[in-house]
């Protein structure tokens, strides 16, 4: 089942035939919000919004783990992320879509970043993160959207929540990264480690702070203004998307722990177990 989690502003979907709201603790504490359980354009569908409502959660205080565990026992095998991001690259223009392909843990170690640990020992592989396959199905649907939407791309993710300086914003665009955000790091490989396909669209506002025009440096402001713009073309592409048929998740991503865990099921306890079995579901 394709979940969707849901950024800056998109905290709802429009349409959704809402059959459950799915609410509850996790082993690793509690989700952002309810995770709404229903149907668009016919097609099952989970969605939970990234930052609560009224976007209470600042990146750093999101529970990452807590709403990749929920959205994995609620049924999902696949994750479709939305997302903010600045652009570092003068091709990606603000305004457009971007899907990042790599991805660059630039964030401080405040973030819980696995499920792992505790007398639970695995190391995922994690050398290609994202889900060509759904990556590929949103790149068809934002064409027949007649939106414009760049893919490879390399996402460096930062602490936050101050946005950055100008000496950071040209040290990521020397480590070759074409986008910045807070939010997509740990969420990505916990979708690895919880055996789910994932990928994200990026809704470019801006280009960060690196050229020297200083009208075009990011600013709260001008991020809200822009990303208001390019949501309603990320909403159509949504639309777009769920209207197709949904390819499935590659082997890779659904067998992620077939040969990453260390520890024999005998030496678990029952409650490790439990929570063990959900994401190897």
């Amino acid at each position: 089942m394709l979940s969707i989690i849901g950024g800056t502003g998109l905290y709802d979907l429009n349409g959704l035939d809402i059959e459950e709201r799915i609410g509850g603790d996790t082993p690793f504490g509690t989700p952002s919000g309810e995770i709404l359980k229903g149907r668009l354009h016919g097609k099952p569908l989970l969605f939970l919004a990234r930052h609560g409502a009224g976007h209470r959660l600042l990146p750093h205080e999101v529970n990452y783990r807590a709403n990749i565990f929920a959205l994995k026992r609620a049924g999902a095998t696949q994750l479709l992320g939305f997302s903010a991001v600045g652009s570092l690259a003068l091709e990606v223009a603000p305004g457009t879509l971007a899907m990042p392909e790599q991805y660059i843990d630039w964030t401080r170690g405040q973030r819980e970043r696995t499920f792992f640990g505790g007398g639970v020992a695995a190391h995922v592989s994690t050398a290609k993160p994202v889900s060509s396959a759904l990556v590929g199905a949103v790149q068809a649907a934002a064409e027949r959207a007649g939106a414009t939407l760049a893919r490879g791309l390399t996402y460096a993710c930062v602490e936050g929540p101050r946005l950055g300086t100008q000496a950071e914003s040209h040290f990521l665009r020397q480590a070759r990264c074409h986008l910045v955000g807070m939010t997509n790091v740990p969420e990505v490989f916990l979708a690895r480690e919880a055996q789910m396909a994932y990928a994200t669209v990026g809704l470019v506002t801006d280009y960060d702070c690196w050229l020297e025009d200083p009208a075009q440096h990011v600013s709260v402001g001008a991020i809200f203004e822009r990303y208001g713009q390019t949501l309603a073309l990320a909403r159509r592409v949504l639309d777009e998307l769920l209207q197709a048929a949904l390819p499935g998740p590659e082997p890779e991503s659904r067998q992620g722990l077939a040969h990453a865990l260390l520890t024999p099921d005998a030496a678990l306890t029952p409650d490790q177990r439990a929570w063990l079995d959900v994401l190897r579901a």
